[in-house]
């Protein structure tokens, strides 16, 4: 019996062990893993808070967050000047109009690599403004306004809203190619009805639609 008792113990021992040596291996495995949910989780959380698709060209005046992980004294929400630039600690100056938000947060992470290891960059466009389109006549909201990514001309009048004086069979759309303005016909009333879709152009930077 009492050998019995011994090797029970015995057992316990060896297995009590393992289990020591088994727990830092295991929390360096969680640790990974939670540093990876948490990469993902950053990585989306800043992709459904941009205005921009990813391909968006980033330009003057557009409004950049740029967060780098772990180091909240280098994350910061800024304008691009108008020289196309932007400001951060450590890196001062650095272009950014021209580039994708990906290619930007490219730049910014083998810059960052002289200060910090490892550095981990997400660039999100939290306003447009470098493009911008113009409502002019019977809307309710005339003037300047941020051109969403491949907007179209009905969601523009959407956004502005036509009032009871509107000629919703004469707007036009004013555009500039090559030097040389076009004037491109906008039937609302049959565009709502489905009809006339190719009417419903697919908006370019300094695009004026005008609403008699």
């Amino acid at each position: 019996m009492k050998s019995i008792w011994q090797a029970v113990a015995a057992l316990v021992l060896v297995s009590s062990i393992a289990l020591a040596q088994d727990a830092p291996a295991q929390a360096a495995v969680n640790s990974a893993s939670d540093r990876a949910a948490a990469d993902k989780m950053a990585t989306t959380n800043a992709a459904s808070s941009s205005q921009a698709a990813p391909e968006y060209v980033i330009g003057p005046e557009d409004v950049l967050h740029v967060a780098v992980w772990k180091e909240p004294d280098l994350t910061a929400t800024l304008p691009v000047r108008p020289d196309g630039k932007i400001s951060l600690p450590l890196l001062n100056d650095v272009q950014a109009s021209g580039l994708t938000p990906q290619q930007l947060a490219g730049s910014l992470t083998e810059k960052l690599k002289k200060y910090i290891a490892d550095p981990r960059v997400t660039v999100v466009v939290s306003q447009i403004n470098s493009k911008r389109i113009y409502l002019v006549g019977e809307v309710l909201h005339t003037g300047a306004t941020p051109m969403l990514p491949n907007m179209t001309v009905l969601q523009a009048l959407s956004n502005a809203g036509l009032n009871q004086f509107s000629n919703t069979k004469k707007i036009y759309v004013l555009r500039t190619e090559n030097g040389k303005q076009q004037k491109l016909p906008v039937d609302y009333k049959r565009l709502v009805k489905g009809e006339k879709i190719e009417q419903n152009y697919l908006l370019q930077p300094g695009d004026t639609i005008v609403v008699p």
